[in-house]
C-alpha cells in the first residue's frame, strides 16, 4: 500500500471530496487524483500537507517505519535502549565512563559508521555510549571537562536524530532534538546551539509547518559566528536546509538564494566536510540545487541535471543513495519510467540499507509499476527487495 491509498482512505474517513482536499492543502485537484491512483508519488511537501489537512501523523501515511522489511534482517539493536534513553530526558542512568578521548574516539568511530550506510551497526553502538557520556556529565571533576562531556552528548544527539530519520521512527525526532538542544546549551562548543534549531527546522518540514522552519533556519545562521571549516560547514547546511524548506513552502527564489549561499561556502570547505554531521561539500550543494528544481516544479530538469551531476569521490554513501532516489522520482514525474528505476537501482547499489527503507522509494516503485503496462525481472525484484507487492 502506497501513500496514494492512505491518504484516500483518510480523506474518504474525513468526509472530504478529493476536489475539497485539493483546496485545503493548495494542491491541484489532478496531482491528488494521480497521487491517490499511484500514478504520480507523493514527495515529502505533499505528504506534509496531507497529514496536517487530515489531522493524522505523517508515519500513518508513509508507513513508516517498515517493519517487516527492517526485520528480515533481524531486530534493530539498541533501539529499545533509544527510547528508554530519550524517555528518561535530564534523568538519564548514567553508566561509568571512559575518559573524555576515549568517549570522543568512539563518537567518531560510529558517526563514521552511520556516514558509511551501516546504520545498524550505529544503533547498536550508541545508547551505551550516550549513558557514558551522561556519567562522564556526571563524574566531571572540573566546569570544562563538564562541559566538554556535553559538547559530546551534543554529537551523540545529532546522531540519534538522524539515526530515528534513517529508519522511519519519525516521532523519536522531537524528543531527540529536545535532549539535543538541552546539551547544547550546557556545552562548550556553541555551533551545537545552531545546528539544534536546524535539527527542528527539518522536524517541522514534516509537519507541513515551513514558515516556522525557515524562521528557525535563520535564527541558527545569526548563531553561527566565525570562519574555519567547522563554522562554514555548520553555516552550509543550514543554507542548505533552508532551501528545501524555502522550496517546499513554495518560495523557489529564497531556495534558489539559499543554494547560491550554499555554492560560496562549499567552495571554502574544498571537499566534504564532517563537520557536526553535515557532509557538506560541493556534492551536497549540487545534490540540493537538484532537489529544489525537483521541489518547485520543474522535474524534468532536475532529472536531466541530477543524471549529469558528477557526485564527488567518496561523498558519503547516503547522499548518493538519496540523489539517486530523488532523481528517479524526477525521472517518474518527466515521464521516463524505465530511467526511473535506472536510478533507483544506483541508489540501491551505493546506499542499499537507506534505500531500502526510505519512503520516497517505494512511492516511485508504485509509480513506475503503474506507468509500465509489462511488468520485468528488474522491477518485481526491486519490488520484493524494499517488501512492496505490485
Amino acid at each position: 500500500m502506497g501513500i496514494g491509498t492512505r491518504v484516500a482512505s483518510r480523506r474518504k474517513l474525513a468526509g472530504l471530496t478529493q476536489a475539497q482536499l485539493a483546496q485545503v492543502t493548495h494542491y491541484s485537484l489532478s496531482t491528488v487524483r494521480a497521487v491517490e491512483q499511484g500514478r504520480e508519488p507523493a514527495s515529502p511537501a505533499f505528504t506534509a500537507a496531507m497529514a496536517r489537512a487530515l489531522k493524522v501523523d505523517h508515519e500513518e501515511l508513509t508507513g513508516a517505519p517498515f517493519r517487516d522489511t527492517i526485520d528480515q534482517d533481524g531486530p534493530l539493536e539498541g533501539l529499545s535502549d533509544l527510547r528508554s534513553i530519550l524517555s528518561e530526558g535530564q534523568y538519564v542512568r548514567p553508566l561509568a565512563p571512559e575518559p573524555l578521548d576515549v568517549l570522543a574516539a568512539e563518537m567518531d568511530a560510529v558517526n563514521l559508521v552511520y556516514r558509511n550506510d551501516k546504520g545498524r551497526q550505529a544503533l547498536a553502538r550508541l545508547p551505551v555510549l550516550l549513558r557514558q557520556m551522561h556519567g562522564a556529565v556526571r563524574e566531571a571533576h572540573s566546569d570544562a571537562d563538564r562541559a566538554r562531556a556535553y559538547t559530546l552528548l551534543s554529537a551523540g544527539y545529532v546522531t540519534v536524530e538522524r539515526l530515528c530519520r534513517r529508519f522511519g521512527f519519525m516521532s523519536l525526532c522531537t524528543p531527540a532534538v529536545d535532549r539535543l538542544e538541552w546539551v547544547a546549551g550546557l556545552a562548550d562548543d556553541p555551533l551545537y546551539v545552531a545546528q539544534a534549531k536546524v535539527k527542528r527546522a527539518r522536524v517541522l518540514m514534516y509537519l507541513d509547518a515551513t514558515d516556522e522552519s525557515e524562521t528557525l533556519i535563520e535564527s541558527g545562521l545569526d548563531d553561527v559566528a566565525g570562519d574555519g571549516e567547522a563554522p562554514t560547514a555548520v553555516r552550509g547546511y543550514a543554507h542548505l536546509c533552508g532551501a528545501i524548506a524555502a522550496a517546499r513552502g513554495r518560495n523557489p527564489d529564497l531556495a534558489r538564494d539559499h543554494i547560491a549561499e550554499a555554492r560560496k561556502l562549499a567552495e571554502l570547505v574544498g571537499g566534504e566536510s564532517e563537520e557536526y554531521g553535515t557532509l557538506f561539500g560541493k556534492g551536497n550543494v549540487g545534490i540540493h540545487a537538484c532537489a529544489v528544481e525537483m521541489e518547485s516544479g520543474d522535474p524534468a530538469r532536475a532529472a536531466r541535471d541530477g543524471s549529469a551531476l558528477k557526485l564527488p569521490v567518496g561523498i558519503a554513501p547516503p547522499r548518493a543513495g538519496h540523489h539517486w532516489q530523488d532523481t528517479a522520482r524526477a525521472w517518474l514525474l518527466a515521464g521516463e519510467p524505465a530511467k526511473a528505476l535506472g536510478a533507483l537501482n544506483r541508489a540501491r547499489k551505493v546506499a542499499p540499507q537507506q534505500t531500502r527503507l526510505h519512503p520516497s522509494v517505494r512511492e516511485t516503485i508504485i509509480g513506475v509499476a503503474e506507468a509500465e503496462r509489462r511488468r520485468n525481472d528488474s522491477l518485481s525484484n526491486f519490488a520484493t527487495w524494499v517488501g512492496l507487492k505490485i
